[in-house]
């Protein structure tokens, strides 16, 4: 059995999160763990209020997986605060996972400050260096580069820049691109584009994290990180494609929609 630790926040809703990494890693064959960094009060229609963990029980969460159960792939979501991303680079560095994937979560859906501004530059400086590939939407890689991103011209230079902050790969995600939606992956060495097809629905809660653990659930799995990326695409599309209208807001994508038979999935 393949593995895959998510360090992210709890969303009570279940469509992001540490619950959208799980259900990720379940649908994609690989048995997962998690190591909670923040308790979010939240549901379709925005976030509430956040509770922070103290970086010891973060510590202690993420030693007590590694020291038991080997870990095939890292993904780390919302991490809130600057002595959150200490610790968790601190423990990273110590136990050297042979994947990360860092999703530089910064304001939810809603518009909710999910890392607080002045913890930014901590994260660009411990957690970006330690990534195997890092996952900013056109809004996050704005911020990392300080300016606006909003075309695939734009998305080239912003992942360059982003490259030259230390981690191996960038993955710049178009979906919000007024055309069809385009990601744009740099290696290192080349870039690689990802074209996706705009889904006429508000059912969007979470897709951000549900890439980014599909791709490391891949690479738990062997698979190289641009198949990986690839393959996660496509999942996510599809779950987009079956997203679920629960709620009074932007419903959860379908995590499970291949293990479903396909009449109920379009009768709910």
């Amino acid at each position: 059995m393949r593995t895959a630790l998510t360090i992210a926040g709890s969303d009570s809703g279940g469509g992001a999160g540490i619950q959208a990494d799980l259900k990720t890693f379940s649908a994609l064959g690989v048995f997962g763990m998690s190591a909670i960094v923040s308790v979010t009060a939240q549901n379709t229609l925005g976030v509430r209020d956040v509770a922070d963990l103290s970086p010891k029980i973060i510590g202690e969460q993420m030693d007590a997986v590694f020291q038991d159960i080997p870990v095939g792939a890292v993904k780390i979501g919302m991490v809130s605060n600057s002595g959150a991303i200490d610790r968790i680079a601190e423990k990273l560095s110590f136990y050297q996972p042979g994947w990360i994937v860092l999703d530089p979560v910064m304001v939810s859906k809603s518009g909710y400050d999910l890392l607080k501004p002045e913890a930014r530059k901590t994260l660009t400086d411990r957690l970006l260096p330690l990534a195997s590939v890092v996952t900013p939407n056109l809004f996050e890689a704005s911020k990392l580069v300080g300016r606006r991103i909003d075309s695939i011209d734009s998305m080239h230079e912003a992942a360059l820049e982003i490259f030259q902050m230390g981690p191996k790969s960038v993955l710049v995600k178009g979906g919000h691109l007024l055309k069809e939606p385009v990601d744009v992956f740099y290696d290192g060495r080349q870039f690689h584009t990802f074209e996706g097809r705009h889904i006429d629905t508000k059912n969007t809660h979470g897709t951000g994290c549900t890439l980014s653990s599909a791709i490391a659930a891949y690479l738990a799995r062997g698979k190289q990180l641009k198949e990986a990326v690839g393959l996660a695409k496509d999942y996510v599309q599809g779950a987009i494609e079956h997203s679920l209208s629960l709620g009074h807001g932007f419903g959860p994508t379908h995590h499970f929609y291949r293990w479903y038979p396909e009449s109920e999935v379009l009768q709910k």
